[in-house]
């Protein structure tokens, strides 16, 4: 069953609204994204700002806390101090600097007292902020030589932070010390004597990561120069795991690139997929954010700035969403507007397909819907008109043509049935003559033609024959062939020598030739007793003499073409047959007739034909020669009247 075909409507408003489609989602895409790279960028510059600010202000109190091991391992170099003076230079930093927790000068060993190893006196303050009596780190069980805060500076040679560390004995909180080591000069030499500390709580650098907020759920964390976690939303993961552990847990690459670059003092703006670090961190909530990061130069230490990324693109997707919606519908309504300006442009279209359509079924007189446009629509209906009343005319004068035609075919056949009845037809014509044997054959190029022939007993003794060609073809030539036939029988009937019958027959159509036609003629007259033949040409080709197995070619006197000039005159020549002599008459269409290469049948071909088919007698040579013309042009239309005429001498028998 064949598909109903889509209506024009239909199709118009489709490819309309499937082009306003691709046209919407272009432009929503690319506004789409302009307006989250937009976002990114804002982000990027709010975290920033925002990081370097914290930072700033991490590095200010850091610088402060610094100031205190700085003051003291200068005084220590160039001043002795007793252990009273030590112990006052303590209390008297604790009470300047409200930030240090607590402090130490820790002496190599023996350095203090040549008879003590560990000469640590260490002050730290109390719950009321206030500092607390002296104790004196080291012993067997605690050897400060080989702690971080100790051993760094003295191995580097300069002052340094230490990872942060739970401080089980003093706060029970987070800290973090600073070491400035010091030296004194004996013997000429400077040696490292030992370190002065200051603790740092890292309860007020908590705080401050904590109170950092980006949107409403972005967050800070900070990370130690080992990448450990010093603060994080997420308590879990503070002084317990590092960035690096985490990125191992799960398999995250990316983020311990990220680490690297942290700890190796690095920054930067860039998109993290992790489910720890967020602060909903689990199975099913949201792990992409994008992260800004800077270092504090002083303890190597990075801050991040961490936001999630759905809630950085919140407003962006839910503004998204709303123009989607409103383009659909507006994509709809769109897609209704054209269904009905579509329809309201096909329906004149339909209506001239279905008059066309009657049109074609040949109802000619079928009237196009009327259309008042005068568009492309209008101009097509009045062009269906024209083209309507066009073929109507047309159709009339092909039936009026149609039928002339057929009448003319009709007239012709009747010319041409009276043409060919001109003709002897019956063969044999004289069956009672056993002295000689002739046959003839005429085959017109059109209905009807302009060749002839003609025989005829004069008397008992003298066989008349003729054949002729007039110079056109068609009713005209056959009107002259009719005419010159009549004539030259008229003519010879009177027992006149040939060349005066032609000079007769010309006269004849000299007069009123206004056509100018004309026709070649060969007339002869057979004396069947004595084998006298007598022949007068009038332009026509020399007749072949088939004698003996050998063809000749007769020459005749010129004669000029019947028609033309009235004084023209004619000579008749005479020579003797004898019996078993053929004689063979015909005109140009026998040897011009072409093949499809336009190669002639020539007259050397019928030469051969006449040797070949001579001595089957004049009927079945003529019909060979015929035969043999026709297997020459191989179906090719015929572009002249064919005419043969064999007349065979067999002599009186007695």
């Amino acid at each position: 069953m064949r598909a109903k075909p889509r209506g024009l409507a239909l199709r118009l408003a489709l490819s309309i609204l499937a082009s306003a489609c691709a046209i919407f989602l272009a432009v929503f895409a690319y506004t789409y994204r302009e307006s989250e790279r937009t976002v990114l960028r804002n982000v990027e510059e709010g975290a920033r700002n925002l990081t370097l600010a914290t930072v700033y202000r991490m590095e200010t109190v850091m610088a402060g806390a610094e100031k205190l091991p700085a003051y003291v391992a200068r005084r220590l170099e160039t001043t002795e101090l007793s252990q009273a003076d030590l112990q006052a230079q303590i209390v008297d930093a604790l009470e300047t600097n409200q930030q240090v927790f607590g402090s130490t000068i820790a002496f190599e060993p023996y350095a203090a007292n040549p008879e003590q190893r560990y000469y640590a006196p260490y002050c730290c303050r109390g719950q009321d902020g206030q500092p607390l009596a002296f104790n004196y780190l080291g012993s067997e069980t605690y050897n400060y030589f080989h702690m971080d805060w100790y051993l760094l500076p003295k191995v580097m040679g300069r002052p340094s932070w230490s990872e942060p560390y739970f401080d089980e004995n003093g706060g029970k909180v987070v800290m973090t010390t600073y070491s400035h080591p010091f030296y004194k000069v004996a013997d000429g030499a400077r040696a490292f004597a030992g370190v002065v500390t200051a603790d740092l709580s890292l309860q007020w650098l908590r705080e401050l990561v904590s109170s950092i907020s980006f949107n409403r759920s972005g967050h800070a964390f900070l990370v130690s120069q080992a990448g450990v976690f010093i603060t994080h939303p997420n308590e879990q993961l503070v002084m317990r795991e590092s960035i690096f552990s985490v990125a191992e847990a799960t398999g995250d690459k990316d983020l311990r690139a990220v680490g690297r670059s942290m700890i190796a003092g690095g920054s930067g703006f860039t998109r993290i997929s992790n489910p720890v670090l967020g602060p909903a961190s689990g199975p099913g909530l949201p792990k992409d954010a994008w992260l800004y990061y800077a270092p504090l130069q002083s303890t190597g230490w990075s801050l991040g700035v961490l936001v999630p990324e759905a809630e950085l693109f919140a407003d962006l997707q839910s503004l998204s969403r709303k123009a989607l919606i409103m383009g659909g519908a507006g994509l709809a309504l769109m897609l209704f507007v054209l269904a009905a300006i579509s329809k309201a442009i096909v329906r004149p279209l339909e209506a001239l397909a279905h008059s066309a359509a009657t049109i074609a079924q040949g109802n000619l007189d079928t009237a196009l819907p009327p259309v008042r446009r005068k568009d492309e629509i209008g101009e097509l209906r009045n062009s269906f008109e024209s083209m309507r009343q066009a073929l109507k005319e047309h159709i009339a004068t092909l039936v009026e043509t149609t039928a002339a035609k057929e009448r003319l075919d009709s007239e012709l056949k009747i010319a041409r049935t009276i043409q060919m009845s001109f003709l002897p037809k019956h063969f044999p014509p004289f069956p009672e003559r056993d002295e000689f044997s002739i046959f003839a054959f005429l085959e017109p190029a059109k209905e009807v033609g302009g060749d002839l022939y003609d025989f005829f007993l004069r008397d008992e003794n003298h066989l008349f024959f003729v054949i002729g060609d007039v110079s056109d073809k068609g009713v005209p030539a056959a009107l002259f062939m009719a005419v010159t036939k009549t004539l030259i029988k008229g003519v010879a009937e009177g027992g006149t020598e040939p060349s005066d019958i032609l000079d007769k027959v010309n006269l004849e159509l000299c007069r009123d030739n206004e056509s100018m036609m004309f026709v070649t003629v060969i007339c002869g007259s057979l004396n069947l007793t004595s084998g006298e033949l007598r022949l007068a040409n009038a332009g026509h080709c020399s007749p072949l003499l088939l004698r003996q197995g050998a063809v000749e070619n007769l020459p005749l006197p010129p004669g000029l073409v019947l028609g033309v000039m009235e004084d023209a005159r004619y000579t008749t020549q005479r020579m003797e047959l004898q019996p078993g002599d053929m004689l063979v008459l015909y005109t140009d269409g026998v040897t011009e007739a072409m093949d499809g290469d336009n190669t002639l049948y020539s007259d050397e071909r019928l030469e051969r034909s006449l040797l070949t088919y001579g001595p089957n007698g004049s009927e079945q040579l003529v019909r060979a020669v015929l035969a043999d013309v026709r297997a020459h042009t191989a179906g090719e239309p015929q572009s002249d009247d064919i005419t043969l005429l064999a007349l065979e001498y067999r002599g009186k028998r007695t």
